[in-house]
């Protein structure tokens, strides 16, 4: 089981999806995973980034409202999302064609763990006892490694204050060395050869509170700034 350190009170689910939809670039096709991912759909209305939905939908809008809830339009969560002018409709096989094509420029993706060398674990909690802990081998696994960028979203740690930046991942690996940034409610982290580069920090939190709760090293950017929404 991973180390528990104390805990912080950073960015909401919310604002952690805003933090990475401002990193996401016009022009780009974008895929939201399960969790806080899903969240950054409501932060991108009248930019030009396209969102695709692997049950078979491109061009996906914000979650839904009230009164704008259709059963049939779902996103990986099965949360009712909108339409999009220009939205179109496919079958999986098409879906994954294009995941397994590399024609996803970005994948944000929850995680359970990730290391300091960029892998991955998000498919299955052993901790959780059986039947719990079975996983769901499927989408995130083609999304991890046919995107040309992997983002992660996630909690710096769990709720009983166990690490989630980990040196090497104790769970089962979902990808190895897939993931370029992570976006927590504590940190701005960039994945590199040398390590991990901490380049922002939240708002009252110290880069040394940061590292208390990451088990990897952190190289501390030298343009180290708050978190910028």
């Amino acid at each position: 089981m991973a180390e528990k350190r104390r805990q912080f009170d950073g960015l909401s689910r919310e604002l952690i999806a805003l933090r990475i939809a401002n990193e996401l670039e016009d022009g780009t096709y974008v895929n939201l995973g399960i969790g806080i991912p899903t969240l950054v759909s409501n932060w991108i209305e009248g930019r030009d980034i396209v969102l695709q939905a692997e049950i078979g939908m491109l061009n996906t809008g914000p979650l839904a409202a009230q009164g704008q809830v259709d059963q049939d339009l779902i996103n990986a969560s099965c949360q009712p999302v909108t339409e999009m002018p220009g939205t179109c409709y496919f079958s999986d096989c098409e879906s994954f064609a294009m995941i397994r094509g590399g024609y996803m420029d970005v994948a944000v993706l929850g995680a359970l763990q990730v290391s300091e060398k960029g892998d991955l674990a998000g498919w299955n909690n052993p901790e959780r006892g059986f039947p719990e802990h079975i996983g769901n081998i499927g989408g995130s696994m083609d999304l991890a490694v046919g995107a040309r960028k992997v983002i992660v979203a996630m909690e710096h740690t769990t709720r009983n204050g166990d690490l989630k930046i980990v040196k090497k991942c104790a769970y089962p690996v979902t990808a190895v060395g897939v993931v370029k940034l992570i976006v927590t409610d504590l940190a701005v982290i960039d994945v590199t050869d040398k390590g991990l580069v901490l380049r922002e920090v939240a708002p009252g939190l110290t880069p040394e509170e940061v590292q208390s709760v990451t088990e990897p090293k952190l190289i501390i950017s030298p343009d180290l700034r708050e978190i910028r929404l």
